[in-house]
């Protein structure tokens, strides 16, 4: 049996007050895990706000990761082409030109790799929909939210290296050829 009391002063001294109020009316009838609604609602919920702060942290682990990832892909891909950047900047390309190329490229495998996520979330929707709460499985500002995230840190990740292929010495690159 549960006993609700809904009040809008202090729980300590309504509960107090309460206690007595069930001692007045039967002294056998024990009362115990007295607290506010508050902490029940958030035992009720604790397990699946945990659930949530790992799925959150492991998911921004992985965005971590495939940013690193999409870094070291780049950086691998400008050093490969370290002298075709050089001449390509000896031969009047503007920097900012070389820069833009870059990072165009490695936006273009993450726009690859989301849209290949896309056609496997759209396969796998109807099994997820069990495991969200509060949001549809195909919840378009969600899906836009998490490619827009994507997107940046994408931008992020490959700017990096497209700074660093803008500044090839063409000089350099040519005597070494």
């Amino acid at each position: 049996m549960a006993l609700v009391v809904r009040t809008g002063g202090e729980p300590d001294a309504v509960t107090a007050a309460v206690q007595r109020a069930v001692r007045e009316l039967d002294p056998t009838l024990p009362t115990f895990d007295v607290r506010p609604m508050s902490a029940v609602l958030r035992a009720s919920t604790a397990r699946l706000s945990f659930t949530i702060i790992i799925l959150g942290a492991a998911a921004a682990v992985t965005l971590l990761l495939g940013g690193i990832g999409l870094y070291g892909v780049m950086a691998y891909l400008v050093t490969l082409r370290t002298r075709e950047l050089g001449v390509r900047i000896a031969l009047g390309a503007q920097p900012e030109a070389v820069a833009r190329m870059i990072t165009v490229q490695g936006l273009a495998l993450t726009l690859v790799g989301i849209g290949t996520g896309l056609a496997i979330f759209a396969l796998t929707a109807r099994f997820l929909r069990s495991l969200l709460f509060g949001v549809s499985a195909g919840d378009p500002l969600t899906l836009g939210a998490a490619a827009l995230a994507l997107l940046a840190v994408a931008a992020l990740a490959s700017w990096i290296p497209a700074r660093r292929a803008a500044r090839v010495d063409p000089a350099t690159t040519l005597k070494a050829e």
